[in-house]
């Protein structure tokens, strides 16, 4: 892949170079020393992904990654000197559309970079499988559904790029009695899903937290996909995680879930798939369709990427396309009486 690197610091800029040129499958494209002069960079030569500070003179990675996303869209990936000490802007810039984010990698005895250099090219490497991905899709037999146990309806969300600012805004306008269980798969290291639980339920009335394994979805409480593996709802409704599929470009799936929710869920359910790069959750949302639930997608002129949500639409996943303030609105009165 071709990288550009943006960040103010000479000696992060050099540890940065070096690592990307030792992968031996990475060059750097540019190298821009402030969030002005990495737009100004993209804008003349869009590269393959962007690694992106946060704290910078001039404008910062938050406003930067704001402009290239709107812009000359590409893959940005955070990389600062601290993540945990930069979640705010973390997640605004995850909001308008950067995949993920890691600490700067530090430099090891040997003078080289530390594990963390590991931990940065294996991003990349996830990255570069998702601007290629096409993944399998699940099963599409289409039983009978069961409608049975369940009293209440199951939403099940799936998002990527820009997906913590959507999310924020459609559960910030649900009610506080919202009837039905939610459970989120967002395209996030599991590292950063506590901290993202507790600031997605400073904006919502909701309780948010992460699912744990052997736990039930449960109406009125969100939860959030909170491992390297994939999430999946097992035939006796309980939550757990799996390794397989390995090479799936994203952990965890959100065509995975959906799937399983698909078989497993004894009730309605509500799928809806939210701004995103790439293609994960659309097949697995049309499988939900199949299966004769309500299926919505973000539109495109509300969505951060238009990756996600463009391919359920052209697919016919979606029953429902429309603007992410819609959203909220319509899985209240659909979840305020039987879903047909």
């Amino acid at each position: 892949m071709r990288v550009g690197i943006v960040n103010d610091l000479p000696m992060a800029v050099e540890l940065l170079r070096r690592l990307v040129s030792s992968s031996g499958e990475h060059k750097v494209a540019w190298i821009a020393m402030n969030g002005r002069e990495a737009v100004e960079a993209c804008r003349r030569d869009r590269p393959d992904v962007v690694l992106m500070d946060l704290t910078m003179p001039e404008m910062d990675g938050v406003e930067a990654t704001r402009l290239i996303m709107a812009e000359t869209p590409c893959p940005i990936l955070l990389v600062t000197a601290s993540v945990d000490a930069n979640v705010s802007g973390v997640y605004d810039a995850m909001g308008y559309g950067a995949l993920d984010a890691v600490d700067i990698p530090t430099v090891g005895h040997s003078g080289g970079a530390s594990a963390q250099g590991a931990v940065l090219l294996a991003r990349m490497a996830a990255i570069a499988r998702l601007s290629r991905d096409e993944p399998r899709a699940p099963r599409s037999s289409t039983p009978p559904r069961v409608r049975a146990s369940a009293g209440y309806p199951l939403v099940a969300i799936g998002a990527s790029a820009g997906g913590p600012a959507a999310v924020a805004t459609l559960l910030g306008e649900l009610p506080a009695d919202f009837p039905g269980a939610i459970v989120l798969v967002q395209h996030l290291d599991a590292q950063f899903v506590p901290g993202f639980a507790n600031w997605l339920g400073q904006q919502c009335s909701l309780p948010v937290r992460p699912a744990e394994v052997g736990e039930r979805p449960t109406a009125g409480v969100v939860l959030i996909a909170a491992s390297g593996d994939h999430l999946v709802l097992g035939a006796n409704g309980e939550l757990g995680y799996k390794v397989e599929p390995r090479d799936y470009p994203y952990r965890p799936s959100v065509d995975v879930f959906f799937e399983s929710v698909a078989q497993n869920w004894r009730g309605e359910v509500i799928g809806v798939l939210l701004t995103g790069m790439g293609r994960d959750g659309a097949r697995g949302l049309k499988l939900l369709r199949e299966r004769h639930h309500l299926t919505i997608a973000q539109d495109q002129a509300t969505s951060a990427v238009y990756g996600m949500p463009k391919a359920a639409a052209a697919i016919g996943a979606a029953v429902e396309i429309m603007p992410l303030t819609a959203i909220a609105p319509r899985l209240a009165g659909a979840c305020a009486r039987p879903l047909r």
